[in-house]
């Protein structure tokens, strides 16, 4: 299984979990909002930002502007969709100086095109690796613009049946991407519990023999540190300064507080993973003397008794006789006159 690099970060398989804040929209056209973003996911210790690179002509069509005028949910919507397309927008000056941005906080400039166009740009920037969104899993002329440049790919297979996932493979691996990534993911704002489904992410792996991670649109944290426990080595979570702010992603992103502890608990599952092979650590077994019981007497005896297991019992510290040698102490006689609870040594033993 490939792993490849972003920003100097190791990204696959037995690998600390590389973890994308995703901004997508939440910086509503406004830059110094796309500012305090960046450096905010960059404090809280994100690997990466992302962003959608798209504008009002390379996603919606204008039969679909047309049908879409006005919304009941005022929160999330403004006017018609037009108007929130062209206003949400990150422009090209915008991907520029986002990007260094990145550069000055130490984190890296991602975000997914939506047009081979939005690619050039992205080119242009130097970014590192591609993200593609689960919507365009079946746009082999995107996928074909991206695999051109030779880079890292993450793709996100949300929407997505096992077949559609292998023909994007086949796309992205026949027009010379670099190492693919796949990310499990359920393409619902947000989607219940019961829809979930992590264990997608191993059997992606066995499907693929590609590095797997998980892209997530619950709320919190619970469910994405689950998925490192089996497996993701990519987390991606949208990112927003206040789940209350007007458009569309905010109410399911992670603010501050839950993006700072995903990264920290997120390292924590990782190494609590260890090795499939069971050993006992040096620090472990310097523990039995501890933790573990020894052979005793349950009472007063004389010289020359010969013990029964009735006379036994088991007690820490565990630094003398083990339990599970009583049957070699059964049947031997005692030496001298010992008391109740006396620590039996197999010099006390004749």
């Amino acid at each position: 299984m490939s792993s490849f690099t972003i920003a100097g970060r190791e990204v696959g398989r037995g690998r600390r979990p590389f973890v994308i804040a995703e901004i997508g929209s939440n910086h509503n056209g406004d830059l110094d909002l796309c500012y305090r973003l960046i450096d905010e996911a960059a404090r809280c210790g994100a690997d990466a930002v992302k962003f959608q690179s798209w504008s009002t002509t390379s996603l919606v069509s204008k039969a679909e502007y047309a049908r879409n005028t006005s919304y009941s949910d005022t929160k999330k919507h403004f006017g018609s969709l037009q108007e929130m397309v062209a206003a949400y927008q990150f422009t090209p000056e915008m991907h520029r100086l986002a990007a260094a941005r990145c550069a000055e906080r130490g984190v890296a400039f991602m975000s997914s095109p939506f047009s081979p166009e939005e690619v050039e740009l992205l080119e242009s920037l130097g970014v590192e690796a591609y993200k593609v969104a689960s919507m365009d899993i079946n746009h082999p002329v995107l996928l074909e613009a991206v695999a051109r440049t030779g880079k890292p790919v993450i793709l996100s297979t949300g929407m997505a049946t096992l077949g559609e996932v292998e023909a994007a493979l086949e796309v992205l691996r026949g027009a010379g991407s670099g190492p693919v990534a796949l990310l499990h993911c359920v393409s619902i704002y947000p989607p219940d519990p019961d829809d979930v489904n992590l264990l997608n992410i191993p059997t992606l792996e066995r499907a693929f023999d590609v590095p797997v991670g998980f892209s997530d649109h619950t709320i919190g944290v619970a469910v994405p540190l689950a998925s490192v426990a089996l497996g993701a080595c990519i987390i991606e979570k949208h990112f927003t300064l206040d789940k209350d702010m007007e458009g569309w992603d905010h109410a399911i992103s992670a603010d501050p507080a839950e993006l700072a502890a995903l990264v920290r608990e997120a390292e924590l599952v990782f190494r609590g993973l260890g090795s499939p092979v069971r050993r006992v650590s040096e620090a472990e077994l310097g523990k039995r003397a501890k933790f573990r019981r020894r052979i005793v007497l349950r009472h007063d005896l004389p010289a020359g008794h010969v013990l029964r297991l009735d006379d036994l019992d088991f007690k820490r510290p565990g630094n003398g006789i083990d339990p599970d040698r009583y049957p070699a102490v059964v049947g031997r006689r005692l030496l001298t006159d010992l008391e109740a609870d006396h620590e039996l040594e197999w010099s006390d033993l004749g």
